[in-house]
């Protein structure tokens, strides 16, 4: 359990951060605490940064308030002493200012490895996961069996809430949680080559950000990072054979295990489904021979396939970490999806209209798609270099109809014509404002009752809207408006 963190500890902290220049890379979500943090341990920071928008500049005077230097504008030139550089997720290994800094010898943290180098020495423990889809309801739903446990806990991380801002002591020295619940992108696991998890998982590997890593291989390399050093439990997806080579590959502590999750009937050591059951077999005391039933299928909201395994992968974590099954059962039950995440909108005239616009890439929009059947699929956007072949075989059987928006919808046109020619196509090209209305009102006349209109889109969102959530919020308002017309 965390408790005070000892003086000495707070003391030696600052005396090995007091002076030392560090430059911070980029504003935002994570720039911004790991600069007012080591400023206030005393170190000289300069933050670097490419826009010099409005925003930017209320950034940086809020910083220079707190006695950080912010050069706006020049996010490429290493500043003059640097003896380390801290960089926030988003920006690529190649850019000039960390080619600067390998040449100089100078190391690069991202803003993980910066959180776990400032941890105390009772801080709390990691839960972490990773994946190309699904971390954040992984993460959770971990945080909600924790909390059903009665442990002091968050989620963080990539999910929108500061690591550093959890990991520091409050400010009478104490720490402020039992354990965490940590998600990772691979963009953070590529800068944070000491941190060593209690247990992590990896939930699947699906192409993606291969434009940021260079290869599917660095993608996957960097993905299989959250397991080194870890020292109770690697929780890997039994559907996904990439996930368990990570597994194999990986350099943990002894005594460390390997924990498969699995839809299907669990073997010794992993968690699975048996009869609407989600059961364990992996931290029972003879699990060659037992299971220990965790939750029903109807724990689980909703009670998708791709979310039952994130309920299994969560749970896995929370019982490496000793939570008994009835929290597992109480956290599950007390969890609630975010927005926009096979969000179920409207039920109108017998047709299910669900809002799952955070499926932005194939994988993802797969695991959706298997979901429901008969579907009226909404897609199109920003294709990000993928190819909808493999997705639109894989779907066929299950497509009452299909709506396109946005971009590069005629990508998706053109793999339906290959793998479902008989299925009807719209095709929308406008994409102002109502757009999106007219996408809703496209796939109800194609929807037959029973059917469900998906939202889907296997693309980014850029095209067309601020982000995937401004495009779910448009599908629901004209979901909303449609069924206030059969009211």
């Amino acid at each position: 359990m965390s408790g005070r963190q000892p003086a000495g500890a707070r003391a030696e902290l600052r005396e090995r951060w007091h002076g030392k220049r560090v430059t911070v890379a980029g504003l935002g979500v994570s720039g911004i605490p790991a600069a007012r943090a080591l400023r206030d341990l005393g170190a000289v920071v300069t933050v670097v940064n490419d826009g010099d928008d409005e925003r930017a500049r209320t950034q940086a005077a809020e910083l220079a308030d707190a006695g950080v230097t912010v050069r706006l504008g020049d996010g490429a030139t290493l500043p003059e002493g640097t003896e380390l550089v801290v960089t926030t997720p988003g920006w690529q290994p190649d850019k000039p200012l960390f080619l600067a800094a390998a040449e100089a010898g100078v190391p690069i943290w991202g803003d993980v490895e910066l959180a776990w180098q400032l941890r105390g020495p009772d801080a709390a423990p990691w839960l972490a996961v990773t994946g190309t889809n699904g971390k954040t309801t992984t993460v959770r739903m971990l945080a909600a069996i924790l909390r059903a446990a009665g442990l002091r806990t968050e989620a963080v991380g990539n999910i929108g809430v500061s690591l550093l801002d959890a990991v520091l002591p409050d400010e009478n020295g104490e720490e402020k949680y039992d354990v965490l619940a940590v998600e990772l992108s691979s963009y953070q696991l590529h800068w944070a080559p000491s941190l060593r998890a209690h247990s992590a998982a990896v939930l699947n590997i699906a192409p993606d950000h291969l434009d940021w890593h260079g290869s599917m291989e660095a993608y996957t390399a960097d993905k299989g990072r959250i397991y080194e050093g870890n020292t109770v439990a690697c929780v890997y997806n039994v559907a996904d054979k990439a996930t368990e080579d990570l597994v194999r590959q990986a350099d943990v502590e002894e005594g460390c295990r390997a924990i498969g999750f699995t839809l299907g009937t669990p073997g010794p050591s992993q968690l699975g489904v048996v009869e609407g059951l989600l059961v364990d077999r992996a931290f029972v005391e003879n699990r060659s021979a037992q299971a220990q039933e965790l939750a029903e299928i109807s724990d689980v909201d909703p009670p998708a396939p791709h979310n039952i395994a994130n309920a299994l992968a969560a749970a896995a974590l929370a019982r490496a970490y000793g939570v008994a099954p009835a929290a597992v059962r109480d956290g599950l039950r007390a969890f609630r999806p975010d927005p926009h995440r096979i969000e179920h909108i409207a039920d109108i005239a017998g047709v299910s209209y669900v809002d799952d616009s955070k499926a932005t890439n194939t994988h993802a929009t797969e695991a959706s798609l298997a979901a429901y059947d008969p579907i009226v699929w909404i897609a199109g956007g920003l294709a990000k270099g993928a190819s909808f072949d493999e997705l639109v075989e894989r779907s066929a059987k299950r497509l009452r109809g299909v709506v396109l928006i946005g971009r590069d919808r005629a990508l998706i046109a053109e793999a339906l014509a290959r793998h479902a020619p008989e299925v009807p196509v719209v095709d929308l090209e406008q994409t102002d404002t109502g757009a999106m209305s007219a996408a809703v009102r496209a796939a109800a006349r194609l929807a037959e009752t029973g059917d469900t209109v998906l939202l889907a889109p296997a693309c980014a969102s850029m095209d067309m809207f601020v982000n995937y959530n401004k495009r779910g919020e448009a599908f629901a308002e004209a979901v909303r408006a449609l069924a206030a017309e059969h009211a």
